[in-house]
């Protein structure tokens, strides 16, 4: 049966693409966010292992909603490790980086997570897409904050 919502298919396509690598990026930072959870250590180790709890937590899930907001649009969301290093900007931590590094880390990634939804509100508003809009505008307001929040742990500047 033929989707009806009122977007053209090629539209829903550029969406999905994005929310696609959206989808990729999230899940590589729920992934990098748990391990370093795991592994953190150091004097900031019960605040940081909380803290990265609450964040993976909330990535686990975002993962759900972009998956299932690719589905709504009548694509098959992508799975599997393979696909999500090959949409994916942000990268998997491949040995334990002292707390600090982790960190700064985080910041990046939730900075380019913010970039990536950004670039795709703008293609979900051009075609009338308000529901991904919605979902994409409340990633922002995540990102944005939590990379702000992990900044202020390292008493960087709010702007340089």
């Amino acid at each position: 049966m033929e989707i009806d919502i009122g977007i053209a298919e090629a539209d829903r396509e550029e969406t999905v693409e994005g929310l696609s690598r959206l989808l990729a990026e999230t899940y590589t930072l729920y992934l990098k966010t748990h391990n370093f959870h795991w592994n953190v250590t150091g004097p900031l180790f019960n605040t940081l292992h909380l803290m990265f709890e609450q964040q993976y937590t909330e990535l686990a899930l975002a993962v759900d909603l972009v998956a299932e907001r690719i589905r709504a649009l009548g694509f098959f969301a992508p799975g599997g490790f393979d696909a999500y290093q090959r949409l994916s900007a942000v990268k998997d931590a491949s040995e334990v980086p002292a707390a600090e590094d982790m960190i700064r880390a985080l910041v990046a990634d939730h900075e380019q997570l913010a970039r990536t939804a950004r670039g795709v509100l703008s293609q979900a508003e051009a075609v009338g897409d308000q529901a991904s809009a919605d979902l994409l505008t409340g990633r922002l307001e995540v990102h944005e904050k939590t990379a702000w929040m992990l900044r202020s742990m390292l008493g960087l500047p709010e702007s340089c």
